[in-house]
């Protein structure tokens, strides 16, 4: 049967996907079937129930948006059919396979990975040999160099797709390495542009997730124009080498894009439940009764997932283990917001540094004998809000009256959103929690009421921790 035959998928959030017969049969590979029994937003169910997709379902999607994404920016160029069908099937399963090397719930327990040494990636390996492996260095392994590497080899080999090349879109190599063989066409190099279709600022990636994660969390915080992106994707030639470009009446639309996954991040992934929950699996991976430890061999890793983990848990002797199945994480009592916001007319920043900090409440409970954990989080709208140098990976370009712009030189938001906004929370034991919750309001009253931290009462209410004035600008 034709490799065209279309198998027709349904989808909650882009309705028909399509998918081929020779991709039918790596989705029923077992290493994309894992991803049935891997959590997208791992613990973030535990404050969103409605939040239990997964990364099976993202990744189809994923393919879907890419797929959008390809046919828009070759629109302009006349490609030779086999080449134009050759760089559209590797660009669908680099979406499509972009997160095969997730550990259980996804981001969270990446930290009971190896060392990336042990992976033994040779020419994939980046970085340090003995820094801590990441889903990115598995995902790589799984296609390269494991039972699914010769699959795709017999189901895409004829149609010129290679899993070398497939890899080389997923970790940016084809976007920063010139002249990667496989993308050069007629002169162009299609590297930089079909990369950044699978990672980048405006990627398939996140244009599925957060349509995919607001639905399913029951908010509506992700939500953007996903159609009006789409119709406005260009190629933009520079220098022989292709890059990501969007046509200017879609900015506003790329400007809320943004927003909305900074609005997710604030308000669903970072979350202070499922961040409790998070807490005790950093406390269980350092208990000597810890018993979870994620292989080097792809084998043996594709073998873990979430139904794994979950019975590791309930059979460990670390009491932090039990914690977690028995849904007694420590509880919230302080929340402290600081965003660093650059003044248009002033061109400085603005940092409103508290007087009284999240970690100085902390150290007050400890030292009256209340278990206490602090977690800081750090980010930011977008990594081209840093200064100058400060990110690697090539811009998107705004077209307007035959210029190509670096979009963070077109819009105002990367200014007015160029700092960053930092977390802190403190959590206590759930035994202690109304004598923690009553410290915490005597420490506030002595601060007077201005709003940048937040304790929550049991009723629902909420206390203003004081912040001093803002620093004067330098």
């Amino acid at each position: 049967m034709s490799i065209e035959t279309p198998i027709r998928i349904r989808d909650p959030i882009h309705g028909t996907i399509r998918i081929n017969r020779a991709e039918l049969q790596l989705v029923h590979h077992p290493a994309y079937q894992r991803l049935r029994w891997i959590k997208q937003l791992g613990l973030a169910d535990f404050a969103y129930p409605g939040a239990t997709h997964t990364r099976y379902s993202h990744g189809l999607g994923t393919l879907h948006v890419a797929t959008s994404m390809f046919d828009g920016i070759v629109r302009d160029y006349a490609l030779a059919p086999d080449d134009r069908a050759r760089l559209r099937q590797t660009v669908r399963l680099a979406a499509l396979y972009h997160d095969l090397g997730h550990a259980p719930l996804s981001h969270t327990t990446e930290r009971f990975m190896p060392p990336v040494a042990r992976l033994e990636l040779g020419d994939w390996q980046r970085g340090a040999a003995d820094r801590q492996a990441s889903h990115e260095d598995y995902t790589l392994k799984i296609l390269t160099d494991s039972s699914l590497t010769p699959v795709i080899q017999a189901q895409l080999g004829d149609a010129g797709v290679a899993p070398g090349d497939v890899a080389a879109l997923i970790s940016g190599r084809a976007a920063t390495e010139a002249g990667w063989p496989a993308f050069l066409v007629d002169g162009r190099d299609w590297g930089p542009v079909l990369a950044q279709c699978i990672s980048s600022e405006l990627d398939a990636d996140r244009m599925d997730y957060l349509l995919r994660d607001s639905y399913f969390a029951g908010v509506p915080y992700g939500r953007y124009d996903l159609e009006w992106l789409l119709d406005h994707l260009r190629a933009v030639d520079i220098a022989g080498r292709l890059y990501l470009g969007l046509e200017a009446r879609s900015a506003f639309t790329f400007d809320d894009y943004l927003l909305s996954r900074f609005h997710m991040f604030v308000s669903v992934y970072l979350h202070h439940t499922p961040v409790g929950y998070e807490l005790m699996l950093d406390r269980y991976h350092l208990d000597p009764d810890c018993e979870l430890r994620l292989p080097a061999d792809p084998e043996s890793y594709l073998q873990i997932d979430d139904v794994f983990l979950t019975h590791t848990l309930r059979t460990s002797k670390s009491p932090w283990a039990k914690r977690i199945v028995e849904r007694r994480a420590y509880r919230r009592v302080v929340e402290s917001r600081q965003l660093q916001v650059e003044l248009p007319e002033e061109g400085s920043p603005l940092v409103s540094p508290p007087q009284l900090t999240a970690e100085a409440i902390a150290a007050g409970l400890e030292q009256r004998g209340i278990p206490t954990l602090v977690h800081t989080t750090t980010g930011r709208l977008s990594k081209y809000g840093l200064p100058a140098g400060g990110g690697d990976d090539p811009t998107v370009y705004v077209l307007e009256a035959g210029q190509a712009i670096p979009v963070a030189d077109y819009t105002p938001l990367y200014r007015r959103y160029a700092g960053e906004i930092q977390l802190r929370r403190v959590y206590v034991d759930p035994d202690w929690h109304d004598d923690a919750l009553a410290y915490a309001e005597q420490m506030a009253e002595r601060y007077g009421p201005a709003a940048r931290a937040l304790i929550r009462r049991r009723d629902g209410t909420q206390l203003s921790l004081a912040f001093g004035p803002p620093r004067e600008r330098s």
